[in-house]
């Protein structure tokens, strides 16, 4: 029997209730996200009632379905008509659904190559601050009205509103994927990593943890197999991408806080107190460390990056700019005037 069900108007008439009383709402699927950001206090509002794809057409490259379906079942789908969500979005549970995958903004090992969770979001439907269901973009990709709306609501943590529907540019799977292990230290790997990023090599994935430089060849099966001639190494199960996306691997057991630093392309070797794990071909860095939030922040600003910290609270976010947070705030006003939805939940004053 399918779970799959419209439950657009409860939701609505739950926002509608927290409106006329004033009631802050915690937006939650199944929350495998909650160590991101600060904690909320509110009323639960769960997502996962309101389920299941509205409507997919391989032919067309478009997928649209409600925010409360897992994520697993969007991928089965897909991967059945041998296509795929590119940015490969962390799941980081079982249960994890397509809005926590849009409202957190998270994107997998392909990201430099393939895009973002936002470089994929077609449209959406949003139940707003004011109490009304709206249409934001489209299904195609072009300039329709609220495009931009919905791109906002990538990474917004729920604050801006409730989505209740997105559509998203799916893509074909690679006809080949091989992965190799490349046994050589950091300094090397960053170097070599930015060389072959001026070549048409290949790689939609790129880690080093420390020992060896871990790469991801897709496409053709002539340049698949030509890049890895050239490159050499061991070839390594693909399994380790999955594994490296859900945070499975060794390194992600440390008791110490995990750091998610974001840097320019090309940045080099950086000293950071703790272990690290080289990602997206340097751009950016796992830490694991218990060094003070404000050191591992300064030293990661000195090279014009951004640190996020997976542990709920104060510290999670990075602090913003007051410009940016002023457009932020602003925002904000707009769509959620009485500030009921997670309200603190990307910062304190949002």
């Amino acid at each position: 029997m399918s779970m799959d069900r419209d439950n657009s108007q409860a939701l609505l008439e739950q926002v509608g209730q927290a409106l006329n009383q004033g009631t802050p709402l915690r937006i939650q699927g199944s929350n495998s996200k909650a160590r991101l950001g600060n904690l909320v206090a509110g009323e639960v509002l769960d997502t996962r009632s309101h389920r299941g794809i509205v409507s997919y057409d391989p032919t067309e490259l478009v997928l649209t379905a409600r925010a409360g379906t897992p994520l697993r079942e969007i991928e089965a789908a897909l991967h059945e008509a041998g296509q795929m969500l590119p940015c490969e979005p962390p799941h980081l549970g079982p249960d994890a659904t397509l809005g926590g995958m849009v409202a957190a903004g998270l994107s997998g090992p392909r990201r430099p190559w393939a895009g973002s969770v936002r470089d994929y979001v077609l449209g959406t439907r949003v139940i707003t601050g004011h109490g009304k269901l709206l249409r934001f973009g489209g299904e195609v990709m072009k300039n329709v009205a609220g495009y931009d709306v919905s791109r906002l609501m990538v990474g917004s943590f729920g604050c801006l509103g409730l989505l209740t529907e997105v559509s998203l540019k799916v893509l074909p799977r690679p006809r080949q994927c091989l992965s190799l292990r490349l046994p050589m230290g950091r300094h090397e790997a960053l170097a070599e990593l930015a060389e072959w990023g001026q070549q048409p090599l290949p790689i939609s994935a790129a880690c080093h943890d420390g020992e060896a430089l871990y790469l991801r060849l897709e496409g053709g099966e002539g340049s698949v197999q030509s890049a890895r001639q050239r490159l050499g190494g061991a070839t390594l199960d693909s399994g380790f991408w999955s594994d490296l996306r859900e945070q499975r691997l060794a390194f992600f057991n440390s008791p110490a806080p995990l750091w998610r630093l974001s840097l320019p392309n090309a940045t080099g070797e950086l000293d950071l107190p703790g272990q690290q794990l080289i990602d997206w071909g340097g751009a950016q860095r796992w830490l694991t460390s218990s060094a003070p939030a404000q050191a591992i922040r300064d030293l990661v600003a000195n090279v014009g990056g951004h640190a996020t910290c997976y542990t709920a609270g104060a510290d999670s976010s990075p602090p913003l700019p007051a410009a940016l947070m002023r457009y932020h705030q602003t925002l904000k006003q707009q769509l959620d005037p009485q500030g009921v939805f997670n309200p603190g939940g990307l910062y304190p004053n949002l």
